[in-house]
């Protein structure tokens, strides 16, 4: 700090203000080259705050990490705003890295206090939100300093429509859109210094891409997250009605930004619907608002500032063009994104839920509730339900059919139960029975009808689609019929689903309404709107708000999801059957199989073996495991769309589960057309997920088979191109000994004749009687020599044998002698067997 400190004070010489030149003696001699007055109008940007800029560049390359943030703390403690206004983009950008990625920052998302205890204490200290770094920025707030953030690097949908000259629907971009000069690059934001610190902080969970030694870091042990919880915790507090104070400097509270347009009230968002007209950003318009909304403008702030960078990548008209195929994707979160969102909406449950009974119902409302109380009440259902819709509808289109999954589903899981994030806890029942949901939450059910619904078809077409003999899938298979399975809940969707088909009445005083998405400007102190008692009315709304009013609506409890529910029960079965299989497989196996049969002992023929997959990882727990899940799983099913006990043994009847003679094998599904078996829809999805394959079998030339993994390549083909030379010039003797009716005949017949394919199965069902009988002549064939288990097999022969003290010579002529016994023996059984058959 010394060093710091010294040039702190030459900084702050008087010498500046006699209006001479003064250089620091860490500034480049060089750079002294002309008086005061030229060096001004030759280099305008050398002004005084950039010594200090020059300076902290200068120690960010040169000194270690806890030294850094002690002068970063001296230097916010000890200069003005007016003097710190240059450095703090820099700063920002050094924590958090560069827009573009390239500049890496603190990486916040890989430092873990276990990995790296000292510099992990020492950032989250200093990002704390009553930490220096929020003291900087209250500090310059005071000032009322904006700094210019490019358009080009926010969301798509945000960035197109500003580039299209047409104000987004969020009220944090209002007054804010600056056009570039004559000659500019770029459309900039002047945001404040509380915006322009949460932007960067937002996006850099998009931005920066994670180091490649950073896959196996758990996401939420990393320094970004908890900052997450840290800051929801303080900006949306769960306890009280105001929020901490400011940490500002000594001259007063820092003043809110500018306030928004007052034209709707902000609590009405989402509940009272207008007309929604897009205006143009030359018409922003500056209104002084009520003074009292500046206690949770950081509240506000904060929570548009995530939900715009986190979830809005998608538009209603994007979404509607990702239905198609052939759509690129635009933006594709990362399952750390997906886990940061769950946060989110976790504490957004939590901080909604914390208000006081009385001022949960909108007509209970007064003047009297504090703003922070208001925004509880609207800030769900107004900033983020569209959004996250939207985002959960491209995660499950798009997110590929693995386990990484899971982390989508428990977001979409934990948004759907805000009940259990109440903060009142029923007693738990005696019996095992799960909690009935409470009617209290029916209004959100309904209000998120196809959060509900909507989702839980998308789900069952991918489970549909996935391989349930997986413990992870049969997991998420069960995580969600638990969840939907819960008492009075399918009631509520029911009751949702009757209100939004319930036909619309030509009454007066509905004939003028629309059905539109809600207004986005406003303010949030106004009065409270007169509450919507038409419940029908608010699904509808909330219906074709989400997807537009030419929306076909599929009900979830319809004959159309119905047959997905049967399918996925049929499916759920034939699950449990299959890893029953692979256990039984599994356990006939002993530990020394593998290397006998790599030494030749056993077969090696995979055709009927299942392919990997968890359970040949995890064992036979993995496989108990999968049977409880689907049974649960397939139980909760029943539950939730009635299906008896007759529909179920159907199904088990209808899955084709006859069994080949060794009682384990099973064909796909097939029907029998004139070409022989089809595939089913059921059968292509058993192949594909490998639970259940054809036995395919190598019918052709033995020797021009492809070369195994087990064989040497180069050896094979010199050895075939000697046995052809062989095999041509001695043909006819082969011919003329095989022919013989002796015991030379049999015992030539057995080396160099081929089994004839008569006695082979024929699995094609095309032209069976064009292959059955190319019988081929005698011929030699040394393949098995190109072996690695064959050569293995004689080098192990012959050192057993130099053990006893036999030459290799004589090792040699034994194995010889060996396998001629070995070959009489077999001639004489194979002729045996012929004339039993005869």
């Amino acid at each position: 700090m010394t060093t710091f400190r010294r040039r702190v004070a030459e900084w702050r010489s008087p010498s500046l203000r006699q209006g001479t030149l003064w250089v620091p003696q860490w500034f480049p001699k060089t750079a002294v080259v002309c008086g005061s007055r030229e060096v001004a109008m030759a280099f305008p940007h050398l002004q005084q705050p950039s010594f200090l800029l020059a300076s902290l560049k200068a120690d960010s390359l040169n000194k270690p990490f806890a030294q850094r943030c002690q002068d970063l703390v001296k230097v916010i403690e000890d200069f003005p705003a007016k003097e710190l206004h240059a450095i703090f983009p820099w700063l920002v950008e050094s924590i958090f890295g560069s827009l573009d990625g390239v500049l890496l920052g603190w990486n916040l998302r890989c430092l873990q206090g276990r990995m790296s205890p000292v510099e992990y204490s020492i950032a989250m200290e200093f990002l704390d939100p009553g930490g220096p770094m929020m003291k900087l920025v209250y500090k310059l707030q005071a000032e009322d300093y904006k700094f210019d953030f490019p358009v080009s690097y926010l969301p798509g949908p945000v960035k197109a429509s500003i580039q299209e000259r047409v104000l987004p629907d969020s009220p944090l971009y209002h007054n804010k859109v600056q056009f570039p000069p004559t000659g500019g690059l770029g459309l900039n934001l002047a945001l404040n210094p509380f915006e322009y610190y949460m932007f960067f902080f937002a996006l850099s969970l998009i931005t920066q891409k994670p180091l490649p030694g950073a896959l196996h870091i758990r996401t939420s042990d990393c320094a970004y997250f908890i900052l997450v919880d840290r800051y929801l915790s303080w900006f949306l507090p769960t306890e009280g009605s105001v929020l901490p104070p400011l940490s500002s400097s000594p001259g007063g509270p820092s003043p809110s930004p500018a306030p928004r347009t007052p034209t709707m009230p902000f609590a009405s968002y989402g509940l009272h619907h207008t007309s929604l007209l897009k205006r143009h950003i030359s018409h922003q318009t500056s209104v002084n608002a009520d003074p009292a909304s500046h206690e949770i403008w950081r509240s506000e702030t904060l929570l548009q500032v995530f939900v715009e960078m986190w979830l809005h990548h998608y538009s209603l008209e994007m979404y509607q063009k990702m239905q198609s195929p052939h759509a690129k994707e635009s933006f594709t979160p990362t399952e750390e994104h997906v886990l940061v969102v769950r946060l989110l909406l976790k504490h957004l449950h939590a901080f909604s839920n914390s208000l006081k009974p009385e001022q949960v119902s909108p007509s209970t409302h007064s003047h009297a509730t504090s703003p922070l109380e208001e925004f509880k009440r609207a800030a769900v259902p107004r900033f983020v339900q569209q959004k996250l819709y939207l985002f959960l509808q491209h995660c499950f289109g798009h997110w590929p059919l693995d386990a990484s999954f899971r982390a989508v589903l428990e977001m979409w899981l934990s948004y759907l139960q805000p009940w259990r994030y109440a903060p009142e806890k029923p007693a738990p029942s005696s019996d095992c029975q799960p909690r009935a949901v409470s009617e209290r939450w029916a209004p959100f059910v309904q209000e998120n009808l196809l959060m509900y619904t909507k989702l839980f078809v998308g789900f069952l077409s991918r489970a549909l689609r996935t391989d349930l003999v997986s413990p992870k899938n049969a997991l998420m298979v069960f995580r969600v019929a638990k969840v939907f399975a819960q008492p009075n809940l399918a009631e509520m969707i029911q009751k949702g689903e009757q209100l939004f088909l319930e036909p619309e009445l030509v009454i007066p005083h509905r004939q003028h309404r629309l059905f539109t998405a809600p207004p986005f400007t406003g303010s949030f102190l106004s009065s409270w709107p007169p509450a919507v008692t038409d419940t029908s009315f608010k699904v509808k709304s909330h219906v074709y708000s989400l997807e537009g009013q030419d929306c076909k609506y599929t009900p979830m409890f319809g004959p159309e999801v119905r047959m997905l529910v049967l399918r996925l029960a049929q499916l759920i079965t034939q699950a449990k059957q299959t890893a029953k299989s692979i256990s039984d497989q599994c356990g006939e196996s002993t530990p020394g199989r593998p290397f006998l049969s790599w030494l030749g002992f056993y077969s090696t023929d995979t055709n009927g073996c299942y392919p990997a997959n968890d359970l040949d990882e995890m064992g036979q727990d993995s496989v108990r495991k999968t049977d409880e899940y689907l049974e649960k799983a397939l139980e909760y099913l029943c539950q939730m769309f009635r299906l008896s006990e007759a529909q179920l043994a159907q199904l088990t009847l209808a899955l084709g589960t006859t069994q080949d003679e060794n009682g384990k094998k099973q064909l796909p599904d097939c029907i029998v057309g004139e070409d022989g078996l089809i595939l089913t829809p059921l059968g292509r999805y058993q192949i594909i997920n490998g639970l259940r394959r054809f036995d395919i079998e190598y019918q052709g030339d033995l020797e021009l088979q492809p070369i195994r993994s087990y064989e040497i390549a180069s050896l094979v083909r010199m050895l075939f191109r000697l046995s052809s030379t062989i095999n041509q010039r001695f043909a006819g003797r082969m011919a003329a000994l095989c022919a013989r009716a002796d015991f030379l005949g049999s015992f030539c017949r057995y080396h160099l004749m081929e089994p004839g394919l008569a006695g082979r199965r024929l699995l094609s069902p095309v032209a069976p009687g064009s292959a059955a009988s190319r019988a081929r002549g005698p011929r030699l064939s040394l393949r098995f020599l190109g072996s690695y288990r064959t050569l293995l097999s004689l080098l192990l022969a012959f050192f057993v044998a130099s053990l006893f003290c036999v030459g290799p010579l004589t090792c040699a002529l034994l194995l010889v002698l060996g396998y001629l016994l070995y070959a009489v023996a077999m001639t004489l059984l194979t002729e045996r067997s012929k004339l039993h058959q005869l």
